[in-house]
């Protein structure tokens, strides 16, 4: 995986590579306001995972993920540690924190 500076990078390099969707979670599933898209845990995948910590980061310690849906689309999502895991239920919370930049 690559090293980023910011988010902004990493998101700018994600979007060359075609993860041009933007996701936002909400408790059972993952969302995609402009395509009106829903993806349960088990129709997406978790592919490329980077954090970053408030020193790097002046809006404070975020994480992107880089998403691929069973159908083919990909995109990213913004979330901030913590943030909006305690409205996520478990199966959601287990697919979005199993990958292995979790565990480094």
């Amino acid at each position: 995986m690559k090293n980023f500076q910011t988010p902004i990078d990493a998101l700018d390099d994600l979007k060359k590579r075609g993860y041009d969707t933007d996701f936002e979670t909400q408790s059972f599933c993952l969302y995609c306001g402009d395509l009106d898209m829903r993806l349960d845990p088990e129709d997406f995948h978790v592919d490329e995972v980077y954090r970053f910590n408030g020193d790097a980061n002046p809006e404070g310690s975020s994480v992107i993920y880089a998403i691929s849906s069973s159908t083919g689309v990909k995109g990213t999502l913004l979330n901030t540690y913590g943030g909006h895991s305690d409205n996520l239920d478990s199966e959601m919370k287990k697919k979005l924190q199993d990958h292995p930049a979790f565990t480094n």
